[in-house]
């Protein structure tokens, strides 16, 4: 059988991305009992849809993604091997605006720290020239500018894909952002600016607007277990497993994926990570061989919370309310 050398490739998110938009728009040929089969072809379906463009890379593009994301490559931003890339290159994006849009996608607001951030919307951005990925690093700058409401400042973090062992998210300080090959792990703040956060990226990848969970309170860890678990504990986007587990907090754009295992059917929170004190809700789903579990429970976070949620079979209707629900807590 014939293998995908992802080296050489599209990364496997891009290619999730790009399953998303296929799914997506085969979804109305599906019925409601076969929608999404497994995790991973739930957060295809149902997270934000893949946006595709082909750009002439010797010129300067300006464009605005369907969620309102302006983005400019200046030209001969893009390389291969090292060598400065001329003619058509393929951008893949994905905006992560909402919470509902996080949750879907299987992807978190948990910086590297542990520490839970409160997202302000990220991106993530790919360029490939016939199916193979260009160099993360770029040439020139890539400005950024994400919608917002808001009247504060964010902060700019990257998204790294593997922590520890695990193909699972976080958030760190940006790999050369100040320049193009430039400074490395150094933190930017943005101001909005006629309704908008900007900033550059000086490598592809994600980019996620974000401040720290504003809560003073001291921290504790938390764990949770699961009763009548499918599954195994899922990865980013569910590229393995079925089962997700994350803490949504009241009021803010919270959203703590626990994944650190600690016995068969639980997961921790990093440690001295969760606010005392904080009101949230813990959801967990799981989608294995078309069928489809959820559990959650609304709490104060105590020290040492130990929260056991029952996982119950239920619609794909029912866990998309519930998913939605969360952009108005």
């Amino acid at each position: 059988m014939k293998t995908l050398n992802l080296k050489h490739k599209l990364s496997i998110i891009a290619l999730l991305l790009i399953c998303t938009a296929f799914l997506q728009a085969c979804k109305k040929d599906k019925t409601p009992t076969n929608s999404a089969y497994s995790a991973r072809e739930f957060t295809a379906l149902f997270g934000p849809r893949a946006q595709q463009l082909q750009i002439n890379a010797n010129i300067s593009n300006t464009f605005t993604l369907q969620g309102g994301t302006k983005i400019t490559i200046p030209a001969n931003a893009f390389k291969m091997n090292g060598v400065t890339i001329t003619g058509n290159v393929v951008i893949t994006a994905g905006e992560f605006l909402k919470r509902s849009h996080i949750v879907f996608s299987g992807t978190n607001t948990n910086h590297i720290s542990g520490a839970p951030l409160e997202s302000d919307g990220f991106i993530y951005l790919n360029a490939s020239v016939s199916g193979v990925n260009v160099d993360k690093q770029l040439g020139a700058l890539i400005q950024i500018a994400i919608p917002t409401t808001n009247t504060r400042a964010t902060q700019i973090w990257e998204g790294v894909e593997r922590v520890g062992e695990a193909n699972q998210m976080a958030w760190q300080a940006p790999q050369g952002q100040g320049a193009a090959g430039g400074v490395v792990g150094v933190i930017r703040e943005s101001s909005p600016i006629n309704g908008f956060y900007n900033f550059d990226m000086g490598t592809l990848g994600w980019r996620n607007c974000d401040v720290f969970y504003a809560n003073a309170s001291p921290k504790t860890t938390v764990n949770v277990t699961l009763v009548n678990n499918p599954g195994t504990f899922a990865t980013i986007m569910g590229l393995t497993g079925e089962t997700f587990v994350f803490f949504c907090a009241k009021g803010s754009n919270v959203v703590a994926q626990l994944y650190n295992q600690n016995g068969p059917n639980t997961v921790k929170s990093y440690e001295s990570a969760m606010p005392i004190g904080a009101e949230g809700k813990y959801i967990s789903f799981s989608i294995k061989n078309g069928k489809y579990y959820f559990a959650e429970q609304t709490t104060t976070i105590v020290a040492n919370q130990h929260i056991t949620l029952n996982l119950a079979e239920t619609t794909e209707a029912a866990i998309q309310d519930a998913i939605n629900a969360l952009n108005d807590y």
